[in-house]
Parts: C-alpha cells; sequence; structure tokens
C-alpha cells in the first residue's frame, strides 16, 4: 500500500472522538484509518466497532489496557504499509484543507521529515504548541513559573512553512521510512513529552521538523475523563526521562538532577490546584 495512513489512539476521549475520525474517514487522500483502543468505555467500544465495520478504510486494532500513547501509535504504525503517517490525537478535527497543506510542506526535503501544523480551540484562538525552541533545563523552569519557556511568539503567524525545534504532537505528518528508522516514539514514555522527544531525534538524525501554518486542525483538548494528577504525573515523568536522556555532560546532569523534583512538584501542585478549584 502507498499513501497515507492516519493513526488514532484513543483512551476515554469522549465525543470529540467520534467527530475527529469522521473528518479524517472524508478526507480522500487518507488511504487507511488505523485507531488504536487504548481503552475506552464498553458503549464507546461499540460504536468504533460498529464505525470500523461500515468504514471500509479503517482498521480497528484494541489494546485491552492502555499502553501508553507511544507505544500504541507504534503499534498502529506496524500495522500499516503506508507511505506517510499521520498521527492525530483523537481530540482534535482536521480541516478539510490541511493535509494538503502538510503534503506539500514535506515535499524535497530531509528524511525523516516531521511536519506540523496550526491548532486552535473552540473558540477560534490559535495554541502555542506548534511552535516551540528546543527544551532545555532553563527553558522547562521558565515555562513552570510563568515564562515563556519553549513557546514562540504567535503573532505574527508565519505565512509560510518554517523550521523549528519543536512542533505538536497534537498532529502531524513524518514519513514511514524515517519514522521506522527512529524507531518510532519512545516507548518508555507514556503520556506527553515523547513528541518532544521525537523532534529532538529528527533533528539528531539529519532530518527536518516543519509548522505548516495552512494546515489546522481544531483541538478540544483535555477530554480524556481522567484526573489531572493522572496527567500531570505523566508530564513529570516525561519530562525526567527527556532532561536525563538528553542532558550531555557531568554538570548539565546534575543540572537535570536538581530541576527534576521542582518539576514534578510544580506540576502536582497545579494537578492539585484544577481538581480543587477547577483552573
Amino acid at each position: 500500500m502507498t499513501g497515507i495512513a492516519a493513526i488514532v489512539v484513543t483512551f476515554h476521549t469522549g465525543r470529540p472522538l467520534k467527530d475527529c475520525l469522521h473528518a479524517l474517514a472524508a478526507q480522500t487522500e487518507i488511504g487507511a484509518l488505523v485507531i488504536v483502543d487504548n481503552g475506552n468505555p464498553q458503549d464507546m467500544r461499540d460504536w468504533l466497532a460498529r464505525f470500523a465495520a461500515r468504514t471500509p478504510k479503517a482498521q480497528l486494532i484494541s489494546t485491552g489496557e492502555n499502553l501508553g500513547f507511544g507505544r500504541a501509535v507504534n503499534l498502529g504504525a506496524a500495522a500499516s504499509s503506508a507511505d506517510q503517517l499521520l498521527i492525530i490525537n483523537p481530540d482534535c478535527v482536521l480541516r478539510p484543507d490541511a493535509l494538503g497543506a502538510l503534503v506539500q510542506a514535506s515535499k524535497d526535503r530531509r528524511s525523516p521529515t516531521l511536519v506540523g501544523g496550526r491548532i486552535f480551540d473552540i473558540y477560534g484562538q490559535n495554541q502555542r504548541g506548534p511552535m516551540r525552541r528546543e527544551l532545555t533545563v532553563g527553558r522547562l523552569v521558565s515555562k513552570l513559573v510563568g515564562g515563556a519557556g519553549v513557546n514562540m511568539p504567535l503573532v505574527p503567524q508565519p505565512a509560510e512553512p518554517i523550521a523549528v525545534d519543536v512542533t505538536s504532537g497534537a498532529f502531524f505528518l513524518i514519513d514511514a521510512a524515517g519514522y521506522r528508522q527512529l524507531g518510532g516514539f519512545d516507548e518508555d514514555y507514556f503520556l506527553h513529552v515523547e513528541d518532544i522527544d521525537l523532534c529532538k531525534r529528527v533533528h539528531l538524525a539529519g532530518g527536518e521538523v516543519i509548522y505548516q501554518p495552512r494546515a489546522g486542525a481544531l483541538h478540544y483538548g483535555a477530554t480524556s475523563d481522567v484526573s489531572s494528577g493522572f496527567v500531570e504525573r505523566h508530564k513529570a515523568r516525561g519530562f525526567a526521562r527527556y532532561l536525563r536522556k538528553h542532558s550531555s555532560g557531568v554538570f548539565s546532569r546534575l543540572l537535570a538532577e536538581c530541576v527534576i523534583p521542582l518539576v514534578f512538584m510544580a506540576l502536582m501542585a497545579r494537578a492539585w490546584l484544577a481538581d480543587r478549584f477547577g483552573r
């Protein structure tokens, strides 16, 4: 098979998953739609089975448990023989013209080529994830205390595709050969930060990470039926793995080990506030 395969991993996503899948099924450029059920309520499992049965391009993989995001994406990628992979969150609804823009931006570039696009919320406001600088200890601390951190300015938006250090894992296109070359997502990340790690490894492999402003998707965000503590705990573990994995030199590693407990405390405090006060 050639063409594009879309890979969607879902865990207690809720209603936005249906919008996501219907939008992908309508894209004629997508030859395969691989849905990895990482554990959903029975009513959603039943709906997914019916959707896959009536959608010729859809393939449903049920894991029986939550394998973690990266591991589940890798499982979906292994089930496809497409030339390119569209990896998209289950709470993202791709605009009809987005895929063509992603493909256009990926042409004539070095493999691995990873191209992300603009994500916006239900009010049409752009979200920051797609244009970020490389994650460092200093930028992580800056972000946690309310600074710019890794974020690049949202305004003005570039008119053409630009190279970035990191783009969002909410949705992106990557050549399948490059994805296999990288070994896919690092499965030691359970949830969060695996996209930052993948972008880092694309650069280390001599590839390119591109932001395409003309490719857009609605990103509902925070739709999974899990606690803030669950999310922030895995985010903290993801940051810890990234800093330990990519810190070089004795001083950098020592600094990372000093910062990791602070990151954990800050994120768990944020989770407590969110669960208690709805912030």
